[in-house]
């Protein structure tokens, strides 16, 4: 069982930017593929970034250039540093992790999300 602790979510002004933090669990963390997802009222819960255990990133067209995922491998940490953030960009913001099982299968884990609202 891996636990998830999300942290830096809030209110910011369009063009502001945010840190999200994802404390994770487990003593194997470097084996992780790791992601941010959000999910906005009315819509579906969407990938926003991320970022595979090898360093592999991949990124929503929507934030490209604007967004960086990296992880902290001695703390446990993934981070999302949003920049030049648009008041699109409000939604609720979800760390997930996906662990390397004895089967040799991946399972996923969800972080109990955190609100990001940008205002205009």
């Amino acid at each position: 069982q891996v636990q998830l602790v999300e942290s830096g979510g809030g209110l910011v002004q369009a063009g502001g930017s945010l840190r999200l933090s994802c404390v994770a669990s487990g003593s194997s963390f470097r084996l992780y593929n790791m992601g941010w997802y959000r999910q906005a009222p009315g819509k579906q819960r969407e990938l926003v970034a991320s970022l595979g255990s090898g360093g592999s990133t991949n990124y929503a067209d929507s934030v490209k250039g604007r967004f960086t995922i990296s992880r902290d491998n001695a703390r446990n940490t993934v981070y999302l540093q949003m920049n030049s953030l648009k008041p699109e960009d409000t939604a609720v913001y979800y760390c997930k992790v996906d662990v390397p099982t004895a089967l040799g299968t991946r399972r996923a884990y969800w972080g109990q999300g955190t609100q990001v609202t940008v205002s205009s």
